[in-house]
């Protein structure tokens, strides 16, 4: 792991408030209304279909990861979407909550193949800063000054978890699937997983899931702490406006502080954890383990390890 450390001490970890600005081409949408005054109606902000992300600006905002053919997988382009709606958000002083859910009938499939596999051919060094960057554009939504609902449908794996980990609340079905399977491709935990798992259900749910690296149901999901509730599929879009009413409802400064108090410590966690994952993925990607895992995943098979 000598490899690791090396490459770890040459990437700084994210700071609160710092992170680069958009891409330009979301950055036109984060700027354009940014002097108009807010109406409290819901604004479709994203007239192009092909947008990885749309947002409804709302006293209640609708975050729509919005690749539904590839099970919203996390590329890039999404990242930087994101990013760019977190920033409107910020801008917009009448949001009390932000609901985050997948198109489609996934939430998140996780980490987008082409970006894995790219990975594989790229050095140590540039890998790693790679990797920290896109830890950083997904969780930006920790930027976000008011309470987030995630909203799990269908998948809900690797950094698609993590995504919704990041959220100060989770609803989702009963019959959802989440895991966080990084050993089970050949990668270290990545997307803040090692200090956002801990950090939601515990030390020791955290290492189990990690380590075995194995998907559970939304319903055994919720007795462990990744969901707060597991809800019939055809109850959940009307339970998650209901929770996202009931928090609307309170009293905006003190659930800014609230949120902010609570995020505190995994700040912190993030600070130390995310360079350690970035750098040791990069590591991963370097292995012939990783590229059988590609190769199986190709095949539809299960990849069998060899430990280098």
């Amino acid at each position: 792991m000598d490899g690791v450390r090396g490459v770890n001490a040459t990437v700084d970890g994210p700071k609160r408030g710092s992170w680069p600005r958009p891409h330009a081409a979301c950055q036109r949408v984060v700027e354009s209304d940014r002097t108009r005054a807010y109406t409290g109606k819901m604004i479709d902000c994203e007239a192009d279909p092909n947008a990885r992300i749309r947002l409804d600006l709302g006293e209640i905002t609708h975050v729509t990861l919005n690749r539904p053919a590839q099970a919203n997988a996390l590329d890039w382009q999404m990242g930087e979407e994101l990013e760019a709606a977190v920033s409107r958000i910020r801008a917009s002083p009448g949001v009390r909550v932000v609901v985050l859910r997948g198109a489609g009938q996934h939430f998140c499939s996780g980490g987008d193949f082409a970006f894995i596999e790219e990975n594989t051919r790229l050095g140590r060094a540039e890998v790693a800063a790679r990797m920290l960057r896109f830890y950083q554009m997904y969780l930006s939504v920790l930027e976000l000054e008011v309470p987030t609902l995630a909203v799990v449908q269908g998948s809900a794996i690797g950094a698609g978890l993590c995504l919704a980990l990041a959220c100060d609340l989770r609803i989702g079905s009963t019959l959802a699937r989440l895991g966080l399977n990084f050993v089970r491709v050949g990668l270290h935990p990545g997307m803040g997983a090692s200090a956002l798992l801990p950090h939601v259900v515990g030390a020791t749910r955290a290492t189990e899931l990690l380590m075995t690296g194995q998907a559970v149901s939304g319903e055994r999901g919720a007795s462990l702490g990744l969901l707060g509730e597991a809800i019939a599929p055809e109850l959940l879009a009307a339970a998650a406006e209901r929770t996202a009413s009931s928090v609307a409802s309170g009293a905006p400064l003190a659930l800014r502080a609230t949120v902010e108090t609570l995020r505190a410590p995994l700040r912190r966690r993030l600070a130390e954890a995310l360079p350690r994952e970035a750098a040791c993925q990069a590591a991963d990607f370097g292995t012939r383990d990783v590229r059988l895992a590609i190769e199986a995943f190709r095949s539809k098979q299960v990849p069998v390890f060899l430990g280098r």
